[in-house]
């Protein structure tokens, strides 16, 4: 059970508060961006492996979930250049730091992060 004023380990964003949500808050701790969609396998595939992997490191790192077909969302994936999803981006200090396509193994994004942060 988190404290009543620590932000969720996993959370929904949107165009409207990704400023805030993820560029802000990746001063204080890594951010890793999911940018998904309900119709794409790969996504409902890398969806469990991420969870498990925020999960492993206990409030240390946060995952923001961006479905790009809600809204104008769509403009957060022109914005960074994604051409196909999923993609995760990982934010330290509002600045991409790394970034992946597709969907990997737990294994494959322990390493990731491990190689992008001081997380093992």
């Amino acid at each position: 059970m988190r404290a009543m004023n620590a932000p969720a380990a996993i959370f929904d964003t949107h165009l409207e508060q990704f400023d805030q949500d993820v560029i802000e808050a990746s001063h204080a701790q890594p951010v890793m961006v999911d940018f998904w969609a309900d119709w794409c396998p790969p996504c409902r595939a890398l969806t469990p492996v991420l969870e498990r992997v925020i999960a492993h490191h206990a409030g240390r790192i946060r995952l923001a979930k961006v479905e790009v077909d809600e809204g104008a969302n769509m403009k957060l994936a022109g914005r960074y250049g994604l051409r196909g999803f999923p993609t995760v981006l990982l934010f330290i200090n509002g600045e991409i730091v790394g970034r992946f396509a597709s969907a990997q193994s737990e294994r494959w994004v322990h390493e990731f992060i491990a190689e992008h942060t001081s997380l093992e």
